[in-house]
């Protein structure tokens, strides 16, 4: 199942991108796990690396979706981030952010499932190189080629990487 936030200000775009990744579900028999906020702010201060695809509104009240992606990529590198904006010169400063794609307002459902395809694509390439933990704080995805060694003492596994072990119990 594939995790997927809408970060969107406007109710009625947020619907529609609900009912766009629902279409697009029933379309290609894949499962997701949506989730909606209504700013930027309310994301970032959540986060937890849980999502594998952001669909990002560039404008917003309280935090912008280009501060909010820029606090995400602190934590997670890995999200896809789309943005969804009505505004064309966001594009540049979305290279900033590791952005994946852009859409622009009003969103067409054609070049949605074409960002959404390009979206799966690269999760299913990253699938294999990456270890997903559940841990207390959360879920962590940690790159195989960051993890030195592991070992198992006692029941708590430890993962030894280049700045940090994480340990826990198995």
């Amino acid at each position: 199942m594939i995790k997927i936030a809408i970060v969107e200000d406007e109710a009625m775009y947020a619907k529609q991108l609900e009912d766009f990744l629902h279409q697009y579900e029933k379309e290609n028999g894949e499962a997701f796990d949506i989730t909606i906020y209504s700013d930027g702010d309310q994301i970032v201060n959540k986060y937890q690396s849980q999502y594998d695809i952001i669909l990002m509104d560039v404008e917003m009240k309280f935090m912008d979706g280009m501060s909010a992606a820029e606090e995400i990529r602190k934590i997670d590198t890995e999200v896809v981030i789309i943005f969804i904006t009505n505004m064309a010169e966001y594009a540049i400063q979305g290279y900033d952010v590791e952005a994946r794609g852009f859409i622009l307002k009003p969103v067409r459902y054609k070049l949605f499932a074409q960002q959404m395809d390009r979206a799966r694509k690269e999760l299913e390439s990253k699938k294999a190189e990456y270890l997903s933990l559940q841990l207390q704080a959360g879920v962590r995805n940690v790159s195989l080629n960051d993890i030195f060694y592991m070992e198992n003492r006692e029941h708590y596994l430890h993962i030894h990487l280049e700045q940090e072990d994480i340990i826990f119990y198995c």
